[in-house]
């Protein structure tokens, strides 16, 4: 059977200094079960997708391999509150053993006050990171020269589309945004919704505005850094080509949650989902019979803009509290989610792209992950979600925020990227 090997993806890093010293841990007494605790942003007893269930069937593996030695109860919550009900936790001092975070800023809120631990006498023990794909997986986890997190896979932002909509309204795979508007006319008058997307769900909104952007040629570092403001030609073109293109989402767009969007493209109703590759194992676990219909392309280009094989791409990670009273039952459970037969899943079953290299089999994964790996394969480069790439994880949210008043028209493009600037020099950033 054909096999594939996981293709190294070199990642922006974003360094940060400052992190406190793992706490001297507990030891159990002898012969007693040592509890521990994982937290994750799904419901690992009802949710089709895929990833979700993968997931589960690793912490039942782990408990039942451990009986009598190590036992993980999971704490599952939805997306959207996720870092809310973490947080609480953290601030109780009851922070998980093990949780799943995004990289960049938003592990940062749990690097700098000490609340992760660092992980590199782990990873160097018994060659635990000699099984990963390479070191640049570990950049956006990375700080102060220390790994903090341990990443679980790679997803790309992507275009998923219905390919007999296209074919019955008469489009073709756009290769530019003009075109992509040509597209998304098309297929409204083929009585079709163009693109799905949950503007309720404010990063969902801005993923796709990151993309406007770079596709632009905004230079997200000098306008991170203070060399160029916010508000710019390029940002501001970005907004209004966001402001364009709302006018094919659907119309239940402001309220929907991410789970709604998704749904209306596989359940047929709207032909275009922008939305990372972790939607595969979405779309697959709640309706098999689509994964025959569904196209990935990348997003496409703006001319003048930056090289359009450019692509959003991130990883979740797993982090440990550096307050556990159990590492090794903690770094036992985190090695289940990167073993083999884990990441095997991952790709196979989930349509992810594993972060080890390990050989899966090509022919039974998810047809959509051929295609993202074939745009991962011809990507110029790598860029983060412009919410996990900023000063800090509220820079990221003020920044979805203000993509949402821009799609709600409460702000014009002008006044919603001013904000933003007026934010970063407000908090100190410039």
């Amino acid at each position: 059977m054909a096999k594939r090997r996981w293709i190294s993806v070199v990642l922006s890093a974003a360094l940060v200094a400052g992190a406190m010293a793992m706490a001297v841990p507990a030891q159990a007494d002898e012969g007693e079960v040592q509890e521990i605790t994982w937290m994750f942003w799904d419901d690992l007893e009802a949710s089709e997708d895929n990833i979700t269930k993968g997931f589960k069937q690793v912490v039942d593996r782990f408990n039942a391999d451990y009986e009598g030695v190590y036992h993980v109860e999971p704490i599952t919550t939805t997306l959207e509150e996720y870092y809310t009900q973490l947080n609480a936790l953290v601030d109780a001092d009851q922070t998980p053993d093990v949780f799943i975070v995004s990289p960049g800023p938003n592990l940062t809120d749990y690097v700098a006050p000490g609340v992760a631990a660092p992980l590199d006498e782990y990873l160097e023990a018994d060659g635990w990171k000699d099984t990963f794909s390479s070191d640049a997986v570990f950049a956006q986890q990375t700080y102060d020269g220390k790994i903090y997190a341990v990443p679980l896979n790679i997803a790309a932002a992507c275009v998923f589309y219905n390919k007999e909509i296209f074919e019955e309204a008469g489009a073709e795979i756009p290769a530019t945004y003009e075109e992509l508007l040509d597209v998304c006319q098309k297929i409204k008058d083929a009585g079709y919704t163009p693109i799905t997307i949950s503007a309720g769900t404010a990063w969902c909104l801005s993923m796709l505005a990151g993309y406007l952007c770079d596709r632009e040629g905004v230079d997200l570092d000098a306008v991170n850094s203070g060399a160029e403001s916010w508000n710019n030609e390029k940002t501001v073109a970005a907004g209004e080509k966001l402001l364009e293109l709302s006018q094919y989402f659907q119309e239940t767009a402001a309220g929907d949650s991410n789970d709604d969007a998704t749904a209306a493209l596989y359940f047929e109703d709207a032909a275009i989902l922008i939305q990372g590759s972790w939607a595969i194992g979405q779309m697959n676990g709640a309706a098999p019979e689509f994964e025959e219909k569904c196209g990935v392309f990348q997003f496409p280009a703006i001319e003048g803009g930056n090289d359009p094989n450019r692509i959003i791409a991130k990883s979740d990670s797993l982090a440990m509290s550096s307050t556990t009273k159990y590492p090794e039952a903690a770094i036992a459970l985190m090695k289940y989610f990167t073993d083999d037969e884990a990441q095997r899943y991952t790709a196979e079953v989930g349509g992810k792209i594993p972060v080890t290299k390990v050989e899966y089999d090509a022919s039974v994964a998810p047809a959509q992950l051929a295609d993202v790996m074939d745009i991962f394969t011809k990507a110029s480069g790598t860029f983060g979600f412009y919410n996990e790439s900023l000063v800090s994880s509220d820079a990221g949210s003020y920044f979805d925020n203000q993509m949402v008043a821009i799609f709600q028209q409460e702000k014009t493009p002008e006044e919603a990227f001013q904000a933003v600037e007026d934010w970063y020099a407000e908090n100190g950033y410039r």
